[in-house]
């Protein structure tokens, strides 16, 4: 089962697999904090999906701003679980559920540079680094499946290494979120402001995400 979320203007655009509904707990929780109206997109293929699953899904749905909630599937069953939930479902064959994907895939840019705030309740997500030219603020989240630079403050919830990357990073001029992660290893922000007045970057270290400063070495 692949999953596709993204907002009305096609800025944030989301696509995770979910291969077992019994685990599904942590996943949402990622996107709880999101405000916007999100469109979600559920792709079925050679895979039954029985009410009591959709049932399940929806109320994990019902938890975040969902406008719009739509199932394209090849398995018949799987339609008409969604149907009998008054869920907009509709059958394709493989191939054309296939091509949807990829259609979606091709949107998604490795790294991404944006310019301006990352307000409350908005989420940036890079499939590869994210370079953010401005402030995150306060329930707002952003991530990346490589590194994360803020030149601005960071403020709210950042996830590097989305991939599993222990190796990735987390740098801003200020540095102060609510919570950071890298890979699996989750920090909260600290509790005091940053005193400093040079940029800190956030790293695993022995299993621990660790803060220093970041020092950009010049090449002569």
């Amino acid at each position: 089962m692949e999953i596709v979320l993204e907002n009305n203007k096609s800025k944030y655009l989301e696509i995770f697999s979910l291969l077992n509904l019994d685990n599904i707990d942590e996943t949402f929780n990622n996107f709880s904090s999101i405000k916007e109206p999100l469109e979600a997109k559920i792709f079925v293929v050679n895979e039954s999906i029985n009410c009591h699953q959709l049932v399940k899904l929806k109320t994990h749905f019902d938890k975040i701003n969902i406008c719009s909630l739509r199932i394209y599937s090849n398995n018949r069953d799987t339609v008409l679980s969604g149907k009998f939930l008054k869920i907009d479902s509709a059958f394709l064959r493989e191939q054309e559920i296939r091509n949807k994907l990829l259609l979606f895939n091709s949107k998604k840019k490795n790294d991404i540079l944006h310019k301006g705030t990352v307000r409350s309740g908005e989420r940036i997500s890079s499939n590869g680094n994210l370079c953010i030219i401005g402030d995150v603020n306060p329930g707002a989240i952003v991530s990346a499946k490589e590194n994360i630079y803020v030149w601005g403050k960071l403020l709210g919830i950042a996830f590097a290494g989305k991939s599993g990357n222990k190796n990735a990073s987390i740098a801003s001029l200020y540095l102060n979120p609510l919570q950071i992660r890298i890979a699996d290893v989750i920090a909260i922000g600290p509790k005091d402001k940053p005193k400093n007045c040079y940029p800190e970057i956030a790293v695993i270290h022995e299993q621990t995400i660790i803060i220093k400063p970041h020092i950009i070495e010049s090449k002569n």
